[in-house]
């Protein structure tokens, strides 16, 4: 039997909520901005130490949410040794993809190429592979960066459900990553092709690229974009997108590029730009 938290959100107007936070939290009034980032921080013990600017600095909700850090807050590790973490967070799960599915949690799994949305071939590539799925909880820093070195080649925004992605979901929600609004994005790395893919949740605002695009989000159609005759090069640890509210971010690398890095596991926290996997070259 469902808990009433999963039945909530099976019922719940999903889109028509985070159009209604989205709009709460783009307000540029001030009663309103200072009082939801105060009692935000305070509800989930946002720590601003490392934030490049303090409350009160802030345009609006979304601006404090999608806040940058402050030079040198977190170091990155190796990357021509390791594959860094792409955000701060925790390890929801992590492994091998086996016969072309991903482990979510409790016997549930989803395809890659559902959660990618570039068809068999593309998803292809990584069966063999490794995945590591990441959470963003509300009090993280909630933008995403680039685990590797990488060109980009192509992405899908794919429109989808709202529910949570916390470990409680992932547990009673069937395929809940591959079904919850996304962004699905390939690269073109040194040791090969691998994915970022950032899934959005309740309350969601929006997903920002750095290319330029915003996807508003609760669109009604797959939107491909293909940028292969226009390269986009990133380093790693570069940013390549953020949050507007609710996050997970899940990677995807072709067989025999990546071992995770001994001991980590699922309910580990992570930091962006830490080692998580080791290098196994071409």
């Amino acid at each position: 039997m469902p808990s009433p938290f999963i039945l909530f959100q099976h019922i719940a107007p999903q889109h028509a909520l985070s159009r209604l936070a989205g709009a709460l939290a783009s307000s540029e009034q001030p009663w309103l901005r200072d009082r939801m980032i105060r009692r935000f921080v305070a509800a989930y013990d946002v720590d601003l130490a490392d934030a490049a600017r303090g409350i009160g600095q802030f345009a609006s909700f979304n601006d404090f949410f999608t806040r940058e850090l402050r030079d040198g807050a977190r170091p990155l590790a190796n990357a021509a040794e390791f594959i860094l973490s792409p955000a701060d967070g925790a390890v929801s799960q992590l492994g091998a993809i086996t016969g072309g599915r991903i482990f979510q949690a409790k016997g549930r799994d989803f395809t890659a190429a559902e959660i990618l949305g570039h068809g068999t071939d593309a998803a292809a590539q990584f069966d063999g592979g490794q995945f590591i799925t990441i959470y963003l909880s509300p009090r993280d820093y909630h933008r995403v960066h680039m685990p590797a070195s990488g060109v980009l080649q192509s992405s899908a925004y794919i429109p989808g459900d709202l529910f949570s992605v916390n470990a409680a979901t992932a547990e009673g929600v069937d395929r809940l990553f591959a079904r919850n609004e996304r962004l699905a994005c390939l690269f073109d790395g040194p040791d090969g092709g691998f994915a970022s893919i950032m899934v959005g949740a309740m309350i969601v605002a929006g997903i920002d690229t750095v290319w330029p695009h915003r996807f508003a989000g609760h669109e009604r159609a797959v939107v491909h974009e293909d940028f292969s005759a226009d390269a986009r090069h990133f380093s790693a640890g570069e940013e390549m997108g953020r949050f507007y509210l609710g996050s997970t971010v899940v990677l995807l690398f072709e067989p025999g590029r990546v071992a995770w890095l001994e001991g980590l596991k699922a309910g580990d926290p992570v930091r962006m730009g830490q080692a998580i996997g080791q290098r196994l070259g071409g």
